[in-house]
């Protein structure tokens, strides 16, 4: 009776389909699937949306330094794009541009040429850091997925199994074709957990890398940019 019951789900739609062990698993497996599955979507979006800011961003760089390094003047270059900037180096410009004019406007006050510098590099210190900040936001998501997600999968396999067990002890059968299905079913939930964690461990090592080098490559630009501020408040003097 028992395996005619069995015979009768293995045979019903979807059978040992992806699908049919999602439909069959139990409600606590299907949650922690499903909970696995939105993950790893958003993980992709997360994974799309920095690398297409990240190529934005040093395009953006790319042809902002080729027109500061023009020999433009620098107040026509920071009421084009310092002001109200678009991109984070324009940010980091602007900023150091901004209290570089601010220093120089105060009336009456001895500033000496490194202070002027002081000022400005802490201004573009600090548009760094909270561009950088905005540029990794999420990043913290994909770390999580890909240290939680096997974890978080493997839960949802103990819990199959433990579920398996106890419909195997009530059926008194031992068959493989009996502990199959319900086996499979949780195993199904560890793949999940890999499917959403090892993209995530990939993109995070990739794109923290690509963030660190966006992070040098605004610094280098603000101690540059720093000197340049520095010799020209030196022949204001």
């Amino acid at each position: 009776m028992n395996q005619t019951v069995h015979a009768a789900a293995l045979a019903a739609p979807g059978g040992l389909s992806l699908w049919g062990l999602f439909l069959q698993a139990d409600i606590v497996v299907k949650f922690v699937i499903l909970l696995l599955l939105a993950a790893s979507v958003w993980v992709w979006a997360i994974v799309f949306e920095k690398t297409t800011s990240l190529r934005r961003a040093n395009r953006a760089a790319d042809a902002f330094e080729d027109r500061f390094w023009s020999g433009g003047s620098l107040e026509d270059l920071y009421e084009q794009e310092g002001e109200k900037p678009a991109h984070p180096i324009a940010a980091v410009f602007g900023a150091a541009m901004a209290e570089w004019r601010r220093s120089l406007r105060v009336a009456g006050a001895d500033i000496s040429h490194s202070a002027v510098r002081e000022r400005a590099e802490r201004a573009m210190a600090v548009a760094t850091t909270r561009e950088m900040d905005r540029m990794e936001r999420w990043m913290v998501f994909l770390a999580s997925v890909g240290a939680t997600a096997p974890f978080v999968g493997l839960f949802g396999t103990v819990w199959g199994i433990m579920h398996s067990f106890s419909a195997i002890a009530a059926m008194h059968n031992t068959n493989l074709a009996v502990v199959a299905p319900g086996i499979a079913e949780a195993l199904f939930a560890t793949a999940i957990g890999l499917f959403a964690a090892i993209p995530a461990v990939l993109a995070y090592n990739k794109i923290s890398t690509d963030l660190a080098r966006f992070a040098a490559r605004l610094e280098g630009f603000g101690a540059e940019f720093g000197a340049i501020l520095s010799r020209q408040s030196e022949e204001r003097g």
